[in-house]
């Protein structure tokens, strides 16, 4: 197995439940992805020169960090956003049964 330092959280924003849900589903099916978890949030940011405050969901994504390139081209292909927040966040430490099932997850790719 690899050390932590190769698996990730990675943050995506999207403006809806159904958008969320189906870049979880096929990020999973592809296995670019171990789990997703998605949370309603409520951003406040300045975009093209305007204040927004919208509600948005937050995609959760546990996945190993040599996944990303492939990731991040399938979650352009299909986020609505014209910039699309896709963010890593290394993973410093963590159960190395959770760490091991990211790997198997991600990694048997048949």
């Amino acid at each position: 197995m690899e050390t932590p330092a190769g698996y990730s959280v990675v943050l995506v924003t999207v403006g809806n439940v159904q958008e969320a849900e189906a870049i979880a589903n096929a990020l999973v099916e592809a296995k670019l992805a171990a789990c997703v978890s998605l949370l309603p949030i409520h951003s406040i940011y300045t975009w093209q020169g305007e204040l927004h405050k919208e509600e948005e969901w937050q995609l959760l994504i546990k996945t190993d960090l040599a996944q990303f390139p492939a990731m991040e081209a399938k979650i352009k292909e299909l986020h609505s956003y014209e910039v699309p927040e896709i963010i890593a966040l290394p993973i410093v430490v963590g159960s190395q049964a959770y760490l091991q099932w990211i790997f198997q997850q991600v990694e048997s790719k048949e």
